[in-house]
């Protein structure tokens, strides 16, 4: 009953949730890449003009494969673009074009959050995949220590989704400067366009985060079940 009780609880409203953001960001997507940008350059040729802008010619642009793949290596110093991306002069393109970039400048400025959250990777990666190995091990030898090693050591994707909030909306916030800045987006209409698909992007870390914790609350009420009885 536990178990039923806790999914419908916490985890099931959070994927619900997590969907919609899914189908936000695809839709906000699909909606803006079929519309032109005034500026007419693909979103290869607005990277390079917001590298250039920022003083960021040493980061290296790179065509990648998949949909909504786009992103910046920090340690690498690599942008990479997804192809609808790169070879599209659609509003979508180019608002994505300047997320990444934005990336590059809290990189090249030391922005204090996205040094934390680049380094929890590793830390985030391996109690992601010992966690809930763990939990689970120390629900079935009944062990309450070893389970609460494996509940903190996946409360660390939590901390990372929390952290990587202010990272994507700073982001965004520097793309929509940028973009009216260098004179890539000159209309409201077309400014409202690329806000629409970056807060719908933001949305999906917002999702992530909600998942986090109910996932986590979720194990915490099988834990607290299983003392019980």
């Amino acid at each position: 009953m536990m178990f039923n009780s806790g999914y419908l609880l916490f985890a099931l409203p959070a994927l619900l949730f997590g969907l919609y953001a899914q189908f936000r960001i695809k839709s906000a997507y699909s909606k803006y890449l079929r519309v032109r940008s005034s500026s007419g350059m693909s979103g290869f040729e607005a990277a390079q003009r917001l590298l250039r802008m920022n003083g960021l010619e040493q980061v290296q642009i790179g065509e990648i494969p998949g949909q909504l793949t786009d992103h910046y290596d920090p340690a690498r110093k690599t942008l990479g673009l997804s192809s609808s991306v790169a070879r599209s002069a659609s509003l979508a393109g180019l608002a994505i074009v300047a997320h990444e970039v934005g990336h590059a400048s809290q990189d090249s400025q030391g922005y204090a959050m996205l040094k934390v959250r680049s380094g929890l990777v590793p830390i985030v990666q391996i109690g992601s995949m010992l966690g809930p190995i763990l939990f689970m091990v120390g629900l079935l030898l009944q062990f309450t220590p070893l389970a609460m090693v494996g509940l903190v050591l996946f409360s660390g994707t939590l901390v990372f989704t929390l952290i990587t909030l202010p990272v994507e909306y700073n982001a965004s916030a520097r793309a929509l400067d940028m973009l009216t800045t260098s004179g890539l987006v000159t209309s409201r209409e077309e400014e409202r366009g690329a806000r629409a698909v970056l807060s719908a992007a933001a949305l999906t870390y917002v999702a992530a985060t909600i998942q986090s914790l109910a996932n986590l609350l979720y194990y915490a009420s099988i834990l607290t079940g299983s003392r019980r009885r």
